[in-house]
């Protein structure tokens, strides 16, 4: 019967499993209408262009209507400057006077090309460019200044009262005063009149960010602030009503936007793997926050929805021929925690090793120190999946003490179930009895009852820690290993009525298994037995999806574990075990004689 009921349960869990991953999608969203490439005339605040040489007068930001932030089409018209470094390929547009795209020269767009990554490629507006701010946002066209091999310069005329020049400079390949990915910008505003003038708040668009690839299931994709003491984090699902009103419980809409107005020391736009972060001299006093509607990333059938924000800034009045000045350094490049590690204000946050499970698992201890032994392990190998495997055979060493004791532990356990079974049939009827004879048991025996867990305790922050360290670490993208092309994405060698087939988590799934016949059951209880039977089909169901690898990292676990497992089994010697004080010698269940659990002595 047990046998049975185990078949029903593995096959029930292989078809709801099945149903997971073969159930009907949504219909794609529509790719955008393609944009009218814009002029560069500059309209009024109720929209009407103006005569040249007149500027419109200032206003206060219009409050988003739409439901997702408008996708700005490519201008014709514009002049694009470039620089560039041995990192990344910086362009300029000088619509706006801001960063219109990053090329990342040391990741690849897709697995196998050769053209780079672009952040910013489909934008709400360039990055930097000034947002709700009518006569200087990224439709007004500045003038080019100056261009050199790492700085470009741009101005522009604001009402013919306030002069403002924007300033750009790309480190070189051989500075080593900065990171190569940092650009430094510096928005100068000056007052050309001989009257007071106040400026209203100002917003700098922090770019746009979007899905990496049908795999990235949208956890990292978000806007992170810092106010100095920890870091925050607004989801996509952060604006949308959610599943409950979508059934009519609750009545909350979808947000145009959403504003969060605090002490913002950096606000980063960020996806799994690369990130855009502002860090300016002076703080600023908070972030607006909108969703993008994206065309469908190629053979996705999931609606593409990125999302934008911009920091804003408190800017003080301009006394006659007076001049202000809004500085930072802009990150616009891969999560690589090393290099983010290294900033001031902790920038390297934006990682989310705390974020959510990972905040309680202590997350944010472990994955740092397992990111940093990770890296360090690659540099002698030069292959992350071998890294993967050596730091995971470390790992496990040093945990081994605790491992052998919580081992043992379980088979004094294991040796104890008869006298406790018996305990409880002989205070059946008085359970603070039975409890207090129990306790008896394990004090007169020497065992801890929790000494099984201490294993559990250690693995699970490592777990958590690992995953949570591989999900969002840059250097692991288009990594091979094996069969598997990408170490940081599924290892799906082919697909069987659209059921992706992942070897790596059958293996793991495998290892599992096979652990958990070997490791000695701590308990006789029917329900657990099954429970614990289930456990690796559970596990492989849930991690199924999972990294390559941190699948890899389980199954080099799970080996590991099985061998050490055999050595404790075989050539652990434990010591006899008296019957209890209070307990009959070999009475079990209804008067029943029970086999001696002390082990006989080899004549």
């Amino acid at each position: 019967m047990d046998k049975k009921n185990t078949t029903i349960g593995v096959l029930l869990l292989l078809v709801g499993f099945a149903t997971l991953y073969m159930a009907p999608r949504p219909e794609p969203l529509a790719p955008p209408a393609a944009q009218p490439s814009y002029t560069p005339a500059v309209e009024t605040a109720d929209g009407q262009p103006v005569a040249p040489g007149q500027q419109p007068a200032i206003s206060a930001p219009p409050a988003p209507s739409a439901t997702f932030a408008p996708l700005v089409g490519v201008n014709a018209d514009a002049t694009i400057s470039v620089l560039a470094n041995d990192h990344v390929e910086v362009r300029f547009t000088d619509f706006g006077g801001a960063i219109r795209d990053v090329a990342f020269k040391h990741y690849a767009a897709t697995y196998g090309s050769e053209e780079p990554f672009v952040f910013n490629r489909l934008h709400a507006a360039p990055i930097l460019a000034f947002n709700d701010f009518p006569g200087l946002d990224h439709r007004t066209r500045f003038t080019l200044v100056s261009a050199t091999e790492n700085e470009v310069v741009y101005r522009a005329v604001f009402e013919d009262r306030i002069e403002v020049t924007r300033r750009y400079v790309v480190r070189s390949s051989d500075d080593t005063t900065g990171d190569p990915y940092r650009i430094r910008h510096e928005t100068t505003f000056r007052n050309l009149t001989e009257q007071t003038t106040p400026l209203p708040r100002t917003a700098l668009n922090l770019g746009t960010a979007s899905l990496i690839d049908g795999n990235d299931t949208g956890q990292y994709l978000n806007i992170a602030t810092y106010d100095g003491e920890d870091a925050r984090f607004i989801d996509r699902g952060d604006l949308t009503s959610g599943f409950l009103s979508s059934v009519g419980i609750g009545n909350r809409a979808d947000l145009p936007f959403l504003e969060r107005t605090e002490r913002t020391v950096w606000a980063s736009v960020k996806n799994q793997f690369f990130a855009t972060i502002f860090t300016p001299e002076q703080p600023g006093v908070g972030v607006l926050v909108r969703r993008i509607e994206l065309p469908p990333l190629p053979g996705s059938i999931y609606p593409t929805v990125g999302m934008t924000a911009s920091s804003r800034f408190d800017l003080p009045a301009l006394a006659p021929s007076a001049s202000t000045v809004l500085v930072g350094e802009l990150y616009v490049g891969p999560k690589e925690y090393t290099r983010l590690d290294t900033f001031a204000q902790r920038e390297d946050l934006i990682m989310q090793f705390s974020y959510g499970m990972g905040k309680i698992f202590l997350s944010g201890i472990v994955a740092p120190t397992l990111n940093k032994l990770m890296k360090w392990t690659y540099g002698f190998v030069q292959n992350w999946g071998i890294a993967i495997i050596l730091m995971t055979i470390l790992l496990k060493v040093i945990s081994l003490p605790f491992t052998l004791a919580a081992s043992k532990s379980a088979k004094r356990m294991q040796k104890l179930q008869p006298l406790m079974q018996a305990v409880r049939e002989k205070h059946k009827d008085n359970p603070q009895k039975m409890n207090q004879a129990i306790m008896e048991i394990f004090k007169e025996h020497k065992v801890n009852p929790a000494g099984g867990c201490i294993p559990i305790l250690i693995t699970i922050p490592l777990f958590i820690g690992f995953f949570t360290m591989l999900m969002g670490t840059a250097e692991l993208r288009f990594q091979s290993f094996l069969w598997t092309k990408d170490l940081s994405a599924p290892d799906t060698v082919w697909r069987v009525f659209g059921l992706p087939i992942n070897i790596m988590p059958l293996l793991m799934g495998v290892t599992m298994y096979y652990q958990m016949k070997l490791t000695p059951s701590p308990t006789t209880d029917n329900m657990q037995a099954k429970i614990f039977k289930f456990m690796p089909f559970f596990f492989t169901a849930i991690c199924y999806n999972f990294s390559a690898a941190l699948a890899l990292y389980s199954t080099i676990n799970g080996l590991f574990t099985i061998g050490q497992q055999i050595v404790v089994n075989k050539y652990t010697k434990e010591a006899p075990i008296p019957t209890p004080l209070g307990v009959p010698s070999g009475t079990g269940k209804g008067g029943k004689k029970i086999k001696n659990v002390t082990p006989s002595k080899k004549k």
